[in-house]
């Protein structure tokens, strides 16, 4: 090589190590080395990172919005009564949904998902771009990841929320299985229609519980999951329906995928268009009263309230639908079309309270509380504010049989003995004087126990109590079914006009006890409850014998009698045995009629509810006296003969010879009669208290009968929601039936 040659040489390697002097500290941070230690250092530096967080971040307890449940309330027929709470869902186990139904979720959603870890790091990471460059919502998500965001977290697009999902979807993957992380997603999910839950989706769409839906359908569900308003096949438009069909069609043949369905099924099914959406019931009207008497009806059952409230119960009532509407119809045409409030001041005042009871088991099949428990909140049916009146005296006679008791003068009291029936007639052997009037100051001289249960003689039933003995009497009553501690339930004469306090429902259970034969029966509204897995035990409604059947048939017997022939007749219907007792208080403020055919039990009560105070029925819809064989007679007429519409006229099977069949005997002599009534008079200070030197004129009864029972009264300041103890009860005169027709 020349000289020349080797100086060139020289240069140029000279120029190539200037230039890699010059270059030499950049690229040497940037070999293939160093940069496969940057990502090694950077992977472990993110593992780090997340291992740290997994530690630090614990599966937190259920937000709010995934507890929150409604309670469903169902008729007896399983239909929908009404649902309470703010969010409508109701929780099932995995256990009710059908296996094939529980597929199409899968299948919807995350195929893989019986085999996965609970997490997709792909879409994770998806997502996790997506979010921070602020692209929205993005999907990708497993299974288990929708049920954690749904269940333990927020709705929020944030980095940090979807790295808290990574992380409790791996430790709830660990702790939880398959089929309890699948349930919580299917129940939590949000489904449209205001529906959270697969249940609440089965009705919302498809108006059925979620067992009875087929996989047709389910498919729907799992696909609505995606898009709910814009899949709701009721207001989407045509591009909606054609996406919904067309991720229907993905889903089962994601299923035929997957084997869990046939091709062969999957080729003969159809899509199944869904029912048109409709308001979720509420408590308005009726229903109010209804969940209102159930939850209290559960409490007593040993259900905490505060699980109540905290919902997902669906609670099946003993509500019959065809009933309950035939009994609102009588209340309206009977009464409450009658009244004017504003032509006549007294029609605000007229309240209704109603229940009826199947006597074979105890079951509430309807119930009337008032104008409705958004209007008129105070449940007629349960009030117990308002006296029974009359309706108490078959008590008296029940437990006259039931402890075979006597007359003062030793003859065993039945239907044909023979009491006198004289209007104030001071009764014997009461360390309390009491001596009450009978309706209009009615005077009925020697009458039998049946003639006087028939035309509601409060002189006799007043004798009868005392002669059987007033502790006695409270004690048949209570063991009847009415609340001993109920207000004016004191053991006095006065007892025997039914002063107490009772409602409605206290009464039909009475009187259920007598139509069951004296085996008790305790009125029950809830059928079922369930909540999840739990059903409560709930107490049996008949149980025990309260009285003998002897003793409750007998009864019965004598009360055909009073729909025969007395005070009930109103109520007769044409083939079909009716046994029953009116009741009004004689100051008008309650007026009652409770009775029974063998198969239904009802009892209706009109009370007059004033400002803060009870006030007189009189002058009610345009007409004078309301009496339980008016209105409360009707509405019962009108709507046993609805209720038992295309059912067979029944006949009482009664074990008894005593009775309205019982002829009398004839009048007892003189001698006879001299027994029954007082030697003497009462004494000085009897009489000036209990009754006047005078006999009143009929029109001065009515104002006079609260000084009847005012030496066992309460004070006049009693609180005017207690029933008022001053009045005595009475009923319709023998034979008269009131049938003016109200204007308005």
């Amino acid at each position: 090589m020349g000289r020349a040659e080797e100086r060139r040489a020289r240069q140029k390697s000279a120029r190539r190590a200037k230039r890699a002097a010059k270059a030499g500290g950049i690229r040497r941070f940037f070999t293939w080395k160093w940069l496969l230690g940057y990502v090694l250092g950077l992977g472990v530096l993110c593992v780090g990172a997340f291992f740290v967080l997994y530690l630090m971040v614990s599966v937190p307890p259920a937000n709010a919005v995934a507890k929150a449940e409604a309670n469903i309330y169902k008729y007896s027929d399983g239909t929908i009564m009404a649902k309470t709470g703010d969010v409508n869902r109701e929780s099932v186990p995995l256990s009710k949904i059908p296996k094939k139904v529980q597929h199409t979720f899968v299948a919807a959603e995350n195929k893989d998902f019986y085999g996965d870890s609970g997490v997709s790091f792909t879409g994770t990471a998806r997502g996790l771009i997506n979010t921070a460059l602020g692209r929205g919502k993005q999907g990708g998500s497993t299974i288990t990841q929708q049920y954690v965001k749904n269940y333990y977290l927020s709705q929020e697009q944030t980095v940090s929320r979807k790295l808290k999902e990574l992380v409790i979807s791996l430790k709830v993957d660990q702790q939880k299985s398959k089929d309890y992380i699948l349930a919580g997603y299917i129940n939590t999910s949000y489904y449209g229609r205001g529906a959270y839950g697969i249940q609440a989706a089965a009705r919302a769409y498809y108006d059925k519980d979620v067992e009875d839906l087929t996989v047709e359908q389910g498919a729907y569900l799992a696909s609505v999951l995606q898009a709910p308003s814009q899949y709701d096949w009721a207001a989407a438009g045509p591009n909606g329906k054609r996406l919904v069909k067309a991720r229907w069609n993905y889903v089962l043949d994601n299923m035929v995928e997957k084997h869990w369905l046939s091709a062969a099924e999957r080729k003969g099914m159809k899509f199944d268009v869904p029912v048109d959406p409709r308001p979720i019931p509420g408590r308005d009207g009726q229903p109010g009263y209804f969940i209102e008497a159930a939850n209290k009806e559960l409490v007593k059952a040993g259900v905490a309230e505060n699980e109540i409230e905290a919902g997902g119960w669906t609670i099946t009532l003993n509500i019959d639908r065809k009933k309950q509407k035939a009994l609102e119809k009588a209340v309206r045409t009977e009464l409450t079309d009658k009244l004017d409030p504003e032509k006549r001041a007294v029609d605000k005042h007229a309240q209704v309270g109603a229940v009826s009871v199947d006597p074979k088991t105890g079951g509430v099949v309807a119930m009337y509380g008032g104008a409705g428990y958004t209007e008129h909140y105070f449940n007629n049916a349960t009030r117990e504010d308002y006296q029974p009146a009359s309706t108490f005296k078959p008590l008296i006679l029940a437990s006259a049989l039931e402890n075979g008791s006597t007359t003062q003068d030793g003859t065993p009291i039945t239907a044909s003995t023979v009491y006198d029936g004289t209007s104030r007639r001071p009764v014997k052997g009461s360390a309390t004087g009491f001596a009450p009037p009978n309706e209009d100051n009615k005077s009925y001289g020697p009458i039998s126990v049946q003639k006087a249960m028939n035309n509601s003689v409060n002189s006799v039933f007043a004798q009868m109590a005392v002669d059987v003995g007033l502790d006695k009497v409270k004690d048949t009553a209570v063991a009847l079914g009415m609340n001993r501690n109920a207000g004016g339930f004191d053991v006095r004469p006065a007892m025997s006009l039914g002063v107490m306090g009772a409602s409605p429902y206290d009464m039909a259970g009475v009187y259920a006890t007598l139509d069951n034969h004296g085996k008790k029966v305790t009125p029950a509204i809830v059928k079922a409850a369930e909540k999840g897995d739990e059903r409560p035990e709930l107490p049996d409604p008949v149980n025990g014998q309260a009285i003998s059947r002897g003793a409750a048939d007998s009864v019965t017997s004598v009360l055909t009698g009073v729909v025969d022939d007395g005070t009930g007749q109103a109520v007769r219907q044409q083939g079909q045995a009716v046994a029953g007792k009116t009741g009004t208080s004689d100051d008008n403020k309650s007026a009652w009629f409770s009775g029974y055919t063998p198969d239904l039990v009802t009892s209706v009560g009109m009370f007059g509810e004033g400002e803060k105070k009870q006030v007189s029925l009189r002058g009610t819809a345009g007409g004078g006296r309301v009496n339980g064989g008016d209105f409360p007679a009707r509405i019962w007429a009108a709507y046993t003969e609805a209720a038992l519409n295309g059912e067979r006229a029944s006949k009482f099977d009664l074990d008894t010879d005593m009775g309205a069949a019982v002829k009398p005997p004839a009048p007892p002599s003189s001698s006879d009669t001299a027994s029954e009534s007082p030697s003497s008079s009462p004494s000085a200070s009897e009489s000036a208290s209990e009754s006047p030197s005078s006999s009143p004129t009929a029109s001065e009864s009515a104002s006079e009968s609260a000084s009847a029972s005012a030496s066992a009264s309460a004070s006049d300041d009693a609180p005017s929601n207690s029933p008022d103890p001053s009045s005595s009860a009475s009923d319709d005169p023998p034979g008269l039936l009131r049938r003016h027709h109200p204007q308005g």
